[in-house]
This record gives C-alpha cells, sequence and structure tokens, in this order.
C-alpha cells in the first residue's frame, strides 16, 4: 500500500494560490475575473526605494539613475506586462504646449545628471494626481515601481531575478518588494520547504518523548513507522487523485501526525505497564486492546466525523483537506490495531523485558505516576474547588468568546521581521497603499429605449417608400440592436453617397444626427454629470482612513484638461460630453495611451474606480466596502447603473470570510454528530453529555484566551477547530470508556477512581505531553500558521487532558447514582 500510494508522490501539482479557496463559479471570483480581462488588469509586484536618512530623499541622480537602470532590467524579465510596468522612467510628464495644446514627455526618460533636475522630477510628479503619492511619496523620501505580470504563481521567481539585480546597485537607501502576488506566492514556496523542515522535526521530537516515557527506541518506532505510513498514504491518494497540493492541504502531515500516533500512545503505554518478564507479549496485546478496542473506535469516529465536516464548508481545498484528513485518521485505526499488535509480539523477549525494567524502575521512581495519584486522591474531594474554577474559567472564556475578531491578512501570514513583512510596513507607511481594491461601475442601457429607438427610426425609413432605403434597413437595423452606432453610423454614410433625391437625402440626414445624438449618450462616462458622481464617490472614499488614495478616469479627464486650458484652477470635468471626448482624445497623443482602458472601457459604459489602501486586514477592507454601502443609501447609483468589487485584496476577504463562516457551521455541524455518536455509543443520553463536557469546555476556553489575548481568527485558527474537536472528546471518551469498564469489575466509585489514575491517568497525560511537546518545533518557523498550530496544539492537548483528568471524576461521582445506577 505504501508502496503504491507513495508512487502517486512523485506527480505532485503544487497551487500556492489562495484566489482558489473560492470555486471558479463562485459570483465574487467571476466579477473578479471579469473586471481584470475588461480593463485588462494584472496583479502587481511593488518595488520600493526608500531613503529616510537624507533631506533629498531618493530623488538625487544616483538613486533615479539606479531606477532607470531597475527599469530597463525588469523589462526584460520573462513574465513580466512590458506595456503596462510603472516607473519613474517610463511614464508622462503632462504639460500645456501652444495655446489649447497638450503635450506629453517622458518624465525621466533619461537619468538627470543634477540634483536640481532629480527634484524636478518630484515636482512634476507631485503636479500629476494619478502618479503623485504612489510611484513618489508626498515628501520625497520613496520612490515605486508597479510591476504587473502575467500570473501570480510567477511572482516567487520574478521577485527573486529582482531581488538578486538590486544587489548589484549603487544607491543611497534600501529597496524594499512587496505586494499580495509576492507574499501569497512566497509563503506557499517557504510553507513546502517548512514543511519539510518541521514535519521531520516534530516526529523527531515525538520520537524523544515517547522514547522518555518507554526507554525502548525499538518499541516506539512502531507509532513512527505508523504515523510515516498514512502521511504517505494520504498524500499520495490525494495527489493520485488529480488533486493538487495547495496550501490546505500541504498542512495534511502536520494534522494527521499527532492524530495517527495518539492511540498508539495508549496501547504503548498500556502494554509497558502490564508487561512482566516472562510474560506471554501476544496474551498482554489481547488484554490492552480488549480494553482499549472501543474507546480507540470511539475517538477515530469522532475525530473523523471532525474533520469530514468540512466538506460542507464552502471552500474546495478546505473540502479536499477534511476529507483526506478523515481518510487518514481510519486508516491509522486500522494499522494501530493491525500493525502496532503485531510489531509488538514481533519483537524479541531480551528487548521487551529491558523495556519491562526501565518502566518499572521509571514508575516507582518518576514524578509522575505520584503526582496523577495525588491527584486523584484530591479531586474527588473538593468538588467545590474545582467546579467554581470551571465556573470562573468558563465565564471569564465566554466574555473572551465575544471580543473574536475576525481578521486575516496573507502578509501577517510571515513572522514580524521578515522582508515581506518589514516591507509592507515601510512602504505603506511612505505611500498611499500597495493593497489594491477595485469599484466597477457599470452601465446597461435599458432595452425599452434601444426598441423605441428601432421603431421610431424602421417608421421614418419605411415612410419614405425607397426600395433600396428599405433593403439597407433589412441589413443593417441589427447594428441598433446591438448598440454598434458608430457602425451604423457608417454604413448610414456610405448609403448618403449612393442616393440623390433631396428628400430621402434630407430624412437620412435626421436619422443620422439622432443616431449621432444617441451614440453621445450611449458613451455613459462621457458624460460631466455621471463623471461628477464618480469623482464625489471617490472623495468620500479617500476619507476613510485606510484609504490612501484612488483613481479614476475623472482624474485623468481633470489632469489634461487643466493642461490644455493652462490655468489650474481648470483642474475639473469639462461642462459638455464634447469638451470630455476631446480632452480623452488629447490623451490619446501620450506615450501610454493604453493607460486609458484601465478605468474606462472603450464604449464608456464601464469605469473603474482604483482604490489604494495602506492595509489589507479583512476588518480595514470590509469597514471601507460598508461604508461605501453606506454611501449608497443616502446617493444612490444613477439609473441603470450598478457597482460591483474587485482585485485581489477584495478575494482574499471573500474567502477569508466564507472559511470562517464555513468552519463555524462545521464545528457545530459535528459538534452536534459527535454527541449523537457518543450518545449511541455509550448507549445512554447522560454519558454521551457527559463526554461532551471537556470537549465543550476545552473549545469555549481555546476561544476565549484567542479573544482576550487579542490574536486575530483566522485562517489558522479556523482550521484548528475540527482538531480541537477531534483531540479534546479523545481523552473524555478513554477516561469514561475505562472508568465505566472498572466500575463493573469493582463496584467501587472510590476504587475506579484511584484505578483511573494508575495506568489510564497516565497514558492520557502521555499522550498530551507527547503531541502538546513533540510540535514545539513548530514554534521556530518564520510562518506565523505554523507558530500557531504549535502553540494552539499545545494548548488544546494540556486543556482537554487537565479537563478531563480534573473535571470528569467530579462529575462522576456527583453523578454515580444516575450514571452508575447506584441505590
Amino acid at each position: 500500500m505504501v508502496i503504491l500510494l507513495g508512487l502517486q508522490i512523485t506527480k505532485i501539482k503544487v497551487d500556492t494560490d489562495p484566489e482558489n479557496m473560492l470555486p471558479h463559479d463562485h459570483p465574487g471570483r467571476l466579477v473578479h475575473d471579469s473586471v481584470k480581462k475588461m480593463f485588462g488588469l494584472s496583479d502587481m509586484i511593488v518595488v520600493g526605494l526608500v531613503n529616510d536618512r537624507t533631506a533629498a530623499g531618493v530623488f538625487t541622480p544616483k538613486n533615479l539613475t539606479a531606477i532607470v537602470h531597475l527599469t530597463e532590467y525588469v523589462t526584460k524579465i520573462d513574465g513580466v506586462v512590458v506595456k503596462d510596468l510603472m516607473s519613474l522612467a517610463n511614464v508622462d510628464d503632462i504639460r500645456q504646449g501652444e495655446a489649447g495644446e497638450i503635450r506629453f514627455q517622458w518624465l525621466m526618460r533619461q537619468s538627470p545628471e543634477t540634483n536640481d533636475a532629480a527634484r524636478s522630477v518630484l515636482n512634476s510628479v507631485r503636479n500629476l494626481p494619478l502618479l503623485n503619492n504612489t510611484l513618489a511619496s508626498e515628501d520625497g523620501k520613496a520612490a515605486a515601481l508597479y510591476i504587473p505580470i502575467i500570473a501570480k504563481d510567477q511572482s516567487y521567481r520574478i521577485s527573486g531575478e529582482i531581488s538578486h539585480y538590486l544587489r548589484s546597485l549603487d544607491i543611497d537607501g534600501e529597496f524594499y518588494i512587496t505586494g499580495l502576488p509576492v507574499a501569497e506566492d512566497t509563503f506557499g514556496v517557504e510553507m513546502f520547504i517548512q514543511m519539510a523542515i518541521s514535519a521531520p522535526a516534530a516526529a523527531a521530537m515525538i520520537f524523544l518523548l515517547m522514547w522518555f516515557f518507554f526507554r525502548s527506541a525499538t518499541l516506539i518506532t512502531a507509532p513512527m513507522l505508523m504515523a510515516f505510513i498514512v502521511v504517505i498514504a494520504t498524500m499520495g491518494l490525494l495527489i493520485g487523485s488529480g488533486y493538487t497540493v495547495h496550501i490546505m492541504s500541504s498542512m495534511i502531515p502536520i494534522f494527521l501526525m499527532p492524530i495517527a500516533v495518539v492511540d498508539s500512545v495508549h496501547i504503548l503505554s498500556e502494554f509497558a505497564d502490564r508487561y512482566r518478564q516472562g510474560d506471554d507479549p501476544k496474551v498482554v496485546v489481547k488484554q490492552v486492546m480488549g480494553h482499549l478496542f472501543q474507546p480507540m473506535l470511539y475517538t477515530s469516529i469522532t475525530s473523523a466525523i471532525g474533520f469530514a465536516s468540512l466538506a460542507i464548508t464552502p471552500i474546495p481545498p478546505v473540502q479536499v483537506f477534511g476529507l483526506h484528513i478523515a481518510f487518514g485518521i481510519a486508516l491509522a485505526f486500522l494499522l494501530t490495531i493491525t500493525f502496532i499488535p503485531a510489531y509488538i509480539v514481533s519483537m524479541n523477549e531480551t528487548q521487551l523485558n529491558r523495556m519491562a525494567e526501565k518502566v518499572n524502575q521509571l514508575h516507582h521512581s518518576g514524578r509522575m505516576p505520584k503526582l496523577l495519584q495525588s491527584v486523584g486522591t484530591k479531586v474527588v474531594s473538593k468538588t467545590v474547588w474545582i467546579i467554581s474554577a470551571i465556573v470562573i474559567v468558563v465565564g471569564t472564556s465566554l466574555y473572551g468568546v465575544s471580543q473574536i475578531k475576525i481578521n486575516d491578512n496573507p502578509v501577517r501570514w510571515f513572522a514580524e521581521n521578515h522582508d515581506i513583512r518589514v516591507a509592507d510596513r515601510v512602504m505603506n507607511t511612505h505611500f498611499a497603499g500597495t493593497y489594491q481594491v477595485y469599484l466597477r461601475l457599470k452601465h446597461e442601457p435599458e432595452v425599452n429605449d434601444s426598441k423605441q429607438l428601432i421603431q421610431d427610426v424602421g417608421q421614418q425609413l419605411e415612410s419614405l417608400d425607397n426600395d433600396i432605403v428599405a433593403q439597407w434597413w433589412s441589413a443593417n437595423s441589427a447594428l441598433l440592436s446591438g448598440h454598434e452606432y458608430a457602425e451604423f453610423i457608417t454604413a448610414l454614410d456610405d448609403l448618403l453617397f449612393t442616393l440623390d433625391d433631396p428628400l430621402v437625402l434630407s430624412s437620412l440626414e435626421q436619422v443620422s444626427a439622432k443616431i449621432q445624438q444617441r451614440a453621445v449618450q450611449a458613451k455613459y462616462f462621457q458624460n460631466p454629470e455621471n463623471l461628477a458622481y464618480i469623482d464625489k464617490l471617490q472623495r468620500y472614499i479617500e476619507g476613510q482612513d485606510v484609504v490612501g488614495k484612488s483613481n479614476s478616469v475623472v482624474d485623468l479627464i481633470k489632469t489634461v484638461y487643466r493642461e490644455l486650458t493652462g490655468d489650474q484652477a481648470n483642474y475639473r470635468i469639462p461642462e459638455s460630453a464634447a469638451a470630455v471626448a476631446q480632452t480623452l482624445l488629447s490623451y490619446q497623443g501620450s506615450h501610454r495611451p493604453d493607460d486609458l482602458w484601465h478605468f474606462v472601457t472603450p464604449d464608456y459604459t464601464d469605469a473603474l474606480i482604483w482604490v489604494q489602501l495602506t492595509s489589507g486586514d479583512n476588518q480595514d477592507v470590509e469597514a471601507m466596502v460598508s461604508a461605501v454601502q453606506e454611501y449608497l443609501v443616502t446617493n444612490p447609483l444613477p439609473q441603470n447603473v450598478s457597482l460591483d468589487w474587485a482585485g485581489l485584496t477584495y478575494i482574499n476577504v471573500l474567502w477569508q470570510d466564507e472559511m470562517v463562516s464555513g468552519m463555524l457551521e462545521s464545528l457545530l455541524g459535528s459538534f452536534v454528530i459527535v454527541f449523537v455518536v457518543m450518545v449511541v455509543l455509550f448507549r445512554s443520553f447522560f454519558w454521551g453529555v457527559l463526554a461532551m463536557v471537556p470537549l465543550s469546555i476545552t473549545i469555549t476556553f481555546i476561544y476565549g484566551v484567542i479573544g482576550l489575548s487579542g490574536k486575530d481568527y483566522d485562517m489558522p485558527i479556523a482550521v484548528l477547530s475540527s482538531l480541537t474537536l477531534g483531540l479534546s472528546v479523545d481523552f473524555a471518551i478513554h477516561f469514561l470508556e475505562r472508568s465505566r469498564a472498572l466500575y463493573k469489575q469493582n463496584g467501587s466509585i472510590q476504587e475506579t477512581m484511584a484505578l483511573m489514575f494508575d495506568e489510564p491517568a497516565r497514558a492520557i497525560t502521555r499522550n498530551a505531553l507527547v503531541i502538546s511537546l513533540g510540535f514545539t518545533p513548530l514554534l521556530l518557523a518564520p510562518l506565523i500558521p505554523y507558530n500557531t498550530v504549535g502553540v494552539f496544539l499545545a494548548v488544546i492537548m494540556i486543556v482537554s487532558c487537565a479537563v478531563s483528568l480534573m473535571v470528569l471524576p467530579v462529575l462522576l461521582s456527583l453523578g454515580r447514582k444516575l450514571l452508575f445506577r447506584i441505590s
């Protein structure tokens, strides 16, 4: 099995794009893809040069020369969309020429040779709203390049080539590279590197801890082998089934490792405690399996349910992650009850006797047995104190839960001192923002208007009673249905040259004038009134805290119109559609005429507002979106105009919200299912309730800590929800099932608890320590999700273990008449 499934791993295909968290047919993703295609948008890598040390900042001949060289180098990198590259070295300075004319000249085609010339570049940028605080900071301390790329999955390679080249440039200051595509692609690459480091490190730590408890490297090799078998088989199944290894599925080994060994530790623990020199290992193993089979079955079922429930989330990679973890859990259970016993009885007598001697010495001299026995004797006698403490903890935790803030940002997945995190802070301090969100305003003409126009023109042409005109109309009327007014007017002009009847010509010229008027009206975003709405909306958006600036076709029109008139006071929208059209036509004479189509479509029915944000956090983006929605309530969109959101930053908000809500539904749904399973397996409603108590307290405590500590509820926390449910119920099941079995043997709750705090409590405690301490190597990873998994795995295990050992004895004692039916 391992060979067959392991061979499938060679077919691995990696997908590090968080955008694929959403299904391809998700409405938000469809809009995003449509906007990118409609306006020719690309994802951007942002490179910044910052110099805070001198008054001149970056605007010196040396630094601007470096920018020129960097721009030339970037144009040669495969995967860069060269025509849309934005740099001080390849954009226009827009100036007035002769009276009523405009001049476009390169802002900095060549490196300036003097400080004054360098400073004049900054002054020119300040005069261009589209570029100010985007390509150059207001204080002149920073300059930036916006590098569009053909695909996000090439950003790591491209940024690496740029980073390598930057080291060869002579500058005063520091270069920084940032942007969401870089952050996401870099995280994907580094995540796989960390997986290759952290998973073996965690395995090594678990191995060492189990050796400390069982003092037999041969014995503990069994669960380690089994864990690797489970991981290899699960990943082989995933890859062999044709799934790409996504950010989520790449974490399967980290999640499966503790789950795979958790039942094995119970088996090894009881076997080590029971086996004595001269015993038949087969007999001992049968006794151990007789005690542990049911609780292991229960815990495997509940853990599998917890992860399989992720299939109901609306996030495809999470569905794949959950279902394959569930498969891994089922496989781990199968191997636990077959491979582990077979391995143990295959060990030679000398190895087993040496292990038994060392473990026996450890039990008599070790602190854990004494501590657990002490806890066992005190727990029941301190009932009031324990119940009071639990009430206080749960109450405080519930308050903490109310303080949880749902927030995420892929850039924050890196450690504080990571290059990308540092670059993000520096660049968003100096510029209007490196996070882009787009607002598309779309005008849909009314169908009835088109029908009425066609009817009116048709009646006018039919009244001419001219066969040539009638045939022409029959061939060209469809152009009006498709709003192809320019084509219709051209065809009508051709017809006019073939006719000589004055009455017919006069009537056709009237039709031409009517269609021309409609053509002007159809170019919706050439109308000053409609442009004024965009302008007003932009000013409101720019008033939001997280917004650095916004750009649209309005800013372009205002700038060109100001220079055409030569009057600073004319930085405004022209008063007529014809004047707007003339302004835009003038811009077409620039070196970058196609930049216009990044803001408006050629038919002027769709317009785009670019919003630059200084933060990509969910909370900040959602606050800005909510503010716009509130604005639209009091300032409704014009008739037949709709507004859509797009941009990678907005897409991240969508999938993260879907994940959080999906995980919450999954957690609640699986909680109910696990409760039902507990009732069925224990064949008792009350025992089912009891089994859920440690789980409920643990989940409440974990989320309370998250809220009280100020830790954002993000993607890693959401994913850990399933692990919380699966591992938290594990200890309770073992404790309750063993308690019931022991009580049947002795009939005394006191003796049952005394026995429970011997081998069973040791097994539970060992398990908690092995897993919680075994994943401490994750704390050394430079990626925050790995740190989060390491910390919360430890907390989950320790808290659920403590609650099971301290609360369940109290509840069993208080409810013994109901639970054990004592008369």
